[in-house]
C-alpha cells in the first residue's frame, strides 16, 4: 500500500489501475468510482493501522473490455504495470505507470469510432483572444486556429473534442465538455512550443505551415505536445504536419444552429441527420471528412467550384 500511495501521489487526478499478480486493483475512492461504472463487486481489505480499505478489481486480460468503459465514462486512467518479474526478486516487485489513458489521446479500437474523430483539444487564451490547438493522435491530424470566444466557441460545436487542457492559472468557460483538464503554466510558454514544434516537424521556422503570426495558436499547439509526453505517447511520427483553419474562410455555425438544423447530431431519439442522409461514403476517412465539411461550409468561391469539379470529374470516371 506504501508503493500505491507513492505512485497514486504522482497522478492524483486519475484513477489508478494497479498490477497485482492476475489482477488490476483499484483502492479507496478510486475502487468506489470503478465499481459503480464497471458494474463489478467492491470489497474491503485490511490496511495496516487503518481499519479498511476498498478494493475492486478485474483479471488483467480483461483490460480491454473495461479501460474502455472507464474512459468513455470521462476518466483519466493511469496503468501501472510490475516492471520486474517477481520469481528474481525477494522483495516488493517494481512497479511504474506505464500509460496514461484518457478520452482525448485513447488509442483503443473500443474507444474509437472509425467513422468520427477523437479530438484533443488545448486552448490559451489572452486579452480575450483564443489560441486552439487540435489533435486526433489515432489519424494524425493537426489543426490550430486563433479568434475570440465566440470563435472559440464555434470550435468546440464543430470538432466535439473528447478532451480540452488548458493553464493551471486560467479560468475558461467550456461550453457541453464532458471532460477537461488543467496543465502546469510552464507547458504555455512559446518558447517552448515553438522548440517542440519545429523539433517534432524538423523544420527551423514555421512559416511552412502559415502559423508563424498565430503566437496563441502556436503555444496552444506546444501545449499538445506537453501533455503527449505526460501521457506517455512517444510514438508519434505519424503526425507530419499543421493545418491552420483560418476564421474567415469558412462559416462557422452557432452551437444552436448546427443543433436545430440537424447537422451531425440531434436532440431527438432516432432522428435523421443530414449527415444520416449524406453519408454514402466507402471508406471511415471519407465519412470524417464529410462530416467536417457539414460543419465547416466554405465561403471563397474558387475553393468551392475547384471540390466541384474533383467530385464531377470522380462522378463521370
Amino acid at each position: 500500500m506504501k508503493q500505491y500511495n507513492s505512485i497514486k501521489a504522482k497522478y492524483p487526478d486519475a484513477l489508478l489501475l494497479f498490477r497485482v499478480g492476475d489482477f488490476y486493483e483499484t483502492f479507496g475512492d478510486d475502487a468506489i468510482r470503478c465499481s459503480k461504472i464497471l458494474d463489478i463487486v467492491l470489497t474491503k481489505r485490511a490496511n495496516g493501522a487503518a481499519s479498511h480499505i476498498e478494493l475492486a478489481g478485474f483479471p488483467h486480460h480483461a483490460l480491454d473490455t473495461y479501460l474502455p468503459k472507464l474512459v468513455r465514462a470521462g476518466l483519466r486512467v493511469a496503468i501501472c504495470d510490475q516492471l520486474e518479474d517477481p520469481k528474481m526478486t525477494k522483495t516488493i516487485v517494481k512497479r511504474g505507470v506505464t500509460e496514461l489513458v484518457t478520452p482525448g489521446v485513447a488509442l483503443n479500437d473500443e474507444v474509437l469510432s472509425a467513422k468520427s474523430n477523437n479530438f484533443l483539444m488545448a486552448v490559451h487564451e489572452k486579452d480575450n483572444r483564443f489560441g486552439i490547438a487540435l489533435l486526433d493522435i489515432s489519424t494524425g491530424e493537426f489543426l490550430v486556429s486563433e479568434g475570440n470566444k465566440e470563435h472559440f466557441h464555434k470550435l468546440v460545436q464543430s470538432f466535439r473534442p473528447s478532451e480540452v487542457i488548458y493553464q493551471k492559472r486560467k479560468k475558461i468557460e467550456l461550453p457541453d465538455i464532458k471532460s477537461s483538464f488543467q496543465i502546469e503554466d510552464w507547458a504555455f510558454q512559446l518558447d517552448y512550443a515553438f522548440d517542440k514544434l519545429t523539433r517534432h516537424f524538423k523544420v527551423k521556422s514555421l512559416k511552412g505551415f502559415g502559423i508563424e503570426n498565430l503566437e496563441l495558436a502556436t503555444i496552444a499547439a506546444g501545449a499538445v505536445f506537453s501533455y503527449l509526453d505526460e501521457t506517455h505517447h512517444f510514438d508519434i511520427e505519424h503526425i507530419t504536419q499543421i493545418q491552420r483553419l483560418d476564421e474567415h474562410s469558412f462559416v462557422w455555425m452557432d452551437p444552436f444552429t448546427i443543433r436545430n438544423l440537424e447537422l451531425i447530431y440531434s436532440p431527438h431519439e432516432n432522428a435523421v441527420t443530414l449527415l444520416s442522409v449524406m453519408d454514402q461514403t466507402k471508406s471511415a476517412m471519407g465519412a470524417r471528412l464529410l462530416k467536417r465539411w457539414i460543419v465547416m461550409v466554405l465561403k471563397d468561391v474558387d475553393s468551392i467550384k475547384s471540390r466541384h469539379e474533383i467530385v464531377d470529374f470522380f462522378a463521370k470516371n
